[in-house]
């Protein structure tokens, strides 16, 4: 079968692993210590809302799951393009980025069980450094592999601390390697 496949150019789809993620903490202190980088305790997870009242139902338990009493401040937000992004921060401690991984990691396991895998987006988590530099590492769901994204402002990216970044996490993370994939998220809310 793998021969037919690959005569006719076709390739299997990655299946997607949300275990990558529980990689982000120790790409974190990577980051800390390599590059001066911070988590900011903000993440967000983006994905196309489907019709229906079982989809409304679950996005609501979500929201209602993680803004529990001692859980992170989450909030839905729709882009220009359509896709609902939920945002979830500790404004508390931005330092519990293993919390905010497993509140991501929660947000994509519930949509995926609950059959709306194909849905996600992706998710991100958000870094700074002491002059004020952003960037964010980005989870693409359908790849299962990370990326970073440095917004400048306007519609530019600072590629060389993109390129600096990828080589400081590749032993931590899955890093995409066709850069083609490394879409820009300007304007991601989390960001």
């Amino acid at each position: 079968m793998s021969f037919l496949r690959a005569l006719l150019g076709r390739s299997k789809p990655v299946k997607p692993d949300l275990d990558q993620l529980f990689g982000l903490p120790s790409a974190a202190i990577t980051l800390r210590a390599t590059a001066g980088f911070r988590p900011t305790g903000t993440g967000s997870v983006a994905f196309r809302p489907a019709e229906g009242q079982a989809f409304a139902t679950l996005e609501q338990d979500i929201t209602q799951l993680l803004n529990a009493d001692n859980g992170p401040e989450v909030e839905p937000r729709s882009d220009e393009y359509g896709y609902t992004w939920l945002v979830l921060g500790s404004a508390a401690d931005t330092d519990d980025i293993s919390g905010l991984v497993t509140d991501i990691h929660a947000v994509n396991t519930s949509l995926e069980h609950a059959g709306f895998g194909p849905s996600l987006l992706c998710s991100l988590v958000t870094f700074v450094d002491d002059s004020g530099r952003r960037f964010a590492l980005v989870y693409l769901y359908k790849r299962g592999t990370f990326y970073p994204f440095a917004p400048l402002g306007g519609q530019r990216r600072d590629n060389a601390l993109e390129l600096r970044i990828e080589a400081a996490i590749g032993d931590d993370l899955a890093v995409e390697r066709d850069k083609s994939r490394w879409f820009p998220v300007y304007g991601a809310p989390g960001m």
